[in-house]
């Protein structure tokens, strides 16, 4: 008897309905067909013991045929090992198939007939709904990422003899419920960390405040322990608050990545990702055999924070240049191409030098002549450029450590923060993008206007710096959202020094 079985395959952030065909008749053999992965074809072994383990047979003196269509699209993962099953006992009239067509069915099995948890559960259940699917039948675990998509019902299953009994129309879990705005609204703004917990380093919390205002890049310099760190992991709670549609599109890429833990469905607050120094540039913009989004993808909607930046590998820091421009990564494989989407806030942090003392106000940098200029051209100049805003750090007086008055709460700055983007959003309102940093040249030259005083001031920051031409419109853009936050039409000239002030490192003779 021939069956069919809907499961499905992610390719990218996205999923696609696969078929699994089932036929068992006389004679001998099982035959797996699709272009199955390693791990699909070991399902024979895990599908034999667990149906044993439900009472039930499996028809080993028969022959079994499984085609995995479209046979020419790869299947990999043990995913597949819950829906070949079901056929397999559908097939074999010991469970009934009538209600087979109504639901896509995923998870790895277990030998005593356990569902595991499985990869990408979000867009297979969005892609479920889409295709007109009454229901999704899912591991446990992953019930409740499902269960945040609308007009689904999702089962949440922890063994194979609860799924047969969801066949039989005698289900013995209950659907799995998510109330995704309540939840959302709730968790959308809760942070265990505050930026009140910095003291001092008020111009820092400014530059970060324009940088969360604009969606600009920005790298930290300064010696040890003056609160690079602490404040690169503050900045994602003044950025504003994710929207549903960030928060499913962030979501579905943990969820793809398997990230998300048990108790999680809904991302509701902007991801935070700091990847060692030591990370492969693979595992950074993500790829593979069978790819996988990387460090910068799951940074999406959020922030990717690359302490000790000269100390990574060159060719680490180079595969950065293109996704910091599209915000989107493309990975090209000879039968596919999968494509991650990577819109993050770049937070760089660096030590000024081997020793980490040069520049330092009261220690003595002991690293010799020309070292310095060394240790900075370990960051090539094009990704310097592609970072609107250098800043200085250094280290906080005790007087300010020790003082008592309160310190400016993360809320207050988001509120600001808030208004500089709804004025931003209302400018580009139709444009496909949503902050000053994402601006295209063309937009720029447009929007980022300034009188003649202006002009003959950035002339000569031009001419002492040596600025490039990128550095150029950094300068502007960063103007532009300093003038948002001070609800100003134009930009004026107090805007443009501010602006020109947070290029740090193109200075002349800052290294030595």
């Amino acid at each position: 008897m021939l069956v069919k079985v809907f499961a499905s395959a992610v390719f990218g952030i996205d999923a696609t309905i696969v078929t699994a065909e089932v036929s068992v008749t006389k004679g001998l053999r099982f035959y797996l067909v699709g272009l199955p992965d390693n791990a699909v074809k070991e399902s024979y072994h895990r599908m034999d013991h667990a149906i044993a383990g439900c009472g039930l047979y499996f028809p080993r003196g028969k022959r079994t045929v499984i085609n995995l269509a479209p046979a020419d699209v790869h299947k990999e993962g043990s995913a597949y090992d819950l829906p070949m099953a079901v056929g397999i006992l559908a097939s074999t009239k010991q469970v009934p198939a009538e209600r087979l067509g109504e639901f896509v069915i995923m998870g790895e099995l277990s030998l005593d007939g356990g569902v595991r948890p499985i990869k990408g559960a979000l867009p297979i259940a969005i892609e479920a709904r889409d295709r007109g699917f009454k229901g999704v039948i899912v591991p446990k675990a992953n019930a409740r990422e499902a269960g945040i998509v609308n007009g689904l019902t999702v089962f949440g299953v922890e063994h194979l003899r609860e799924v047969i009994a969801i066949l039989h129309g005698e289900p013995t879990v209950s659907p799995e419920r998510v109330d995704i705005r309540a939840e959302f609204e709730q968790a959308s703004a809760v942070y265990p960390i505050d930026l009140s917990d910095v003291r001092g380093q008020e111009n820092i919390k400014r530059a970060f405040e324009i940088a969360a205002a604009g969606g600009h890049n920005i790298i930290l310099i300064g010696p040890p322990g003056a609160g690079k760190t602490m404040l690169a992991k503050r900045l994602p709670t003044i950025m504003p608050p994710l929207d549903l549609d960030e928060a499913l599109e962030t979501t579905k890429i943990h969820s793809v990545a398997g990230k998300l833990g048990r108790s999680d469905s809904l991302l509701s607050t902007r991801p935070f990702r700091s990847p060692h120094h030591t990370i492969s540039d693979v595992a950074l913009v993500g790829g593979g055999s069978f790819p996988q989004p990387g460090e910068i993808s799951l940074a999406h909607n959020g922030v990717l924070f690359l302490d000790e930046l000269p100390e990574f590998k060159r060719t680490v820091l180079e595969v950065l240049r293109q996704p910091l421009e599209d915000r989107i990564v493309t990975i090209s494989r000879a039968r596919f191409t999968v494509e991650y989407p990577a819109s993050f806030m770049l937070v760089a942090s660096m030590n000024p030098c081997p020793c980490g003392f040069y520049n330092h106000p009261e220690k003595e940098c002991v690293c010799a002549p020309g070292v310095v200029q060394k240790y900075l051209n370990k960051i090539s100049g094009p990704l310097l450029d592609r970072i609107d805003i250098h800043i200085e750090v250094t280290p906080v007086p005790f007087s300010e450590l020790s003082a008592e008055r309160g310190q400016e709460r993360s809320l207050d700055v988001r509120e600001r923060v808030i208004r500089a983007r709804s004025v931003q959003q209302e400018r580009y309102r139709g444009q496909g993008i949503h902050c000053n940093a994402q601006m295209s040249a063309q937009q720029l030259r447009a929007i980022c206007r300034i009188d003649a005083a202006g002009k003959a001031l950035l002339e000569k920051a031009m001419d002492r710096l040596g600025l490039s031409a990128r550095a150029y419109d950094r300068i502007l853009k960063v103007a532009r959202t300093i003038a948002d936050m001070a609800e100003s039409p134009v930009i004026r000239t107090e805007h443009l020094a501010e602006a020109i002030q947070y290029r740090s490192l193109d200075r002349e003779g800052w290294a030595g």
